[in-house]
């Protein structure tokens, strides 16, 4: 494995559990994926066969996104930032031995006693699936609150698992425009790259808004917006806050 194909540790792929789970074994080929149960009417078959060939073509426009995304040009070469973590920590040090890194800017504000409800749903998701991320990629979140309010928070909300780093003292977040003219901050995801010759490079950053000021930016990289819109209801108007338990309930 080269240096560019992700972890300088990245371990071997083991899929020996796809022949060994019955749950895969004993499919049998042809057998029709599950769209309708029994008793479905002709009427609900014909539109459910529409929407699949619609879901299919969004799969495929997503999968074309993701390409142009990866083709993008070698992006701007940044200066090795100063952060705060467990003392002064520099950009470079969040890669670990990942040669890429991605970042959750937080939208948390130095005078804010909380962040933004809608970043604390986005991180809560980040943090669930840390460990597999953490695979391929060093994934962090930088916030520009100062590090003690940003890890007492973090804690209170159970981020143990997840990388918390301050930019308060760091001109980061104005430089990627995640940091407006007056101070508002933006939440946003970025992603960067380590290069041996340059240092480090910028690959990408997205805002929960477009340019031109249509939101659901980043929604694809949340399950909670993702499993709203299998409801009948749809999203409505339901938005998240920092004031109900996030700790998974015990049967």
């Amino acid at each position: 494995m080269t240096d560019t194909e992700g972890s300088l540790a990245e371990p071997s792929i083991n899929t020996d559990w796809m022949h060994q789970l019955k749950s895969i074994t004993l499919h049998v080929e042809g057998d029709p994926p599950p769209m309708w149960p029994d008793g479905a009417s002709e009427e609900y078959r014909a539109a459910r066969r529409k929407l699949a060939e619609a879901e299919m073509a969004l799969r495929d426009q997503v999968e074309a996104v993701a390409a142009l995304r990866r083709a993008l040009p070698a992006g701007a070469v940044l200066p090795d930032f100063v952060l705060t973590g467990d003392g002064s920590v520099r950009l470079s040090e969040l890669f670990g031995e990942h040669r890429e890194l991605v970042v959750y800017h937080l939208m948390f504000h130095p005078d804010d006693a909380e962040p933004c409800p809608m970043c604390s749903m986005w991180v809560d998701g980040f943090h669930g699936v840390a460990k597999h991320l953490t695979q391929r990629a060093a994934v962090a979140v930088i916030a520009k609150a100062p590090i003690d309010k940003l890890r007492e928070y973090g804690e209170r909300r159970g981020w143990q698992g997840i990388r918390l780093v301050s930019a308060h003292d760091s001109d980061l977040p104005r430089v990627l425009g995640v940091e407006g003219s007056r101070g508002g901050q933006f939440p946003a995801v970025s992603v960067f790259a380590r290069d041996d010759d340059e240092g480090i490079r910028h690959v990408y950053t997205q805002s929960a808004d477009f340019g031109d000021g249509s939101g659901r930016g980043i929604d694809l990289l949340s399950p909670v917006w993702q499993v709203w819109d299998l409801l009948p209801r749809g999203r409505e108007d339901w938005h998240p806050h920092n004031s109900y338990a996030v700790s998974p309930s015990r049967a």
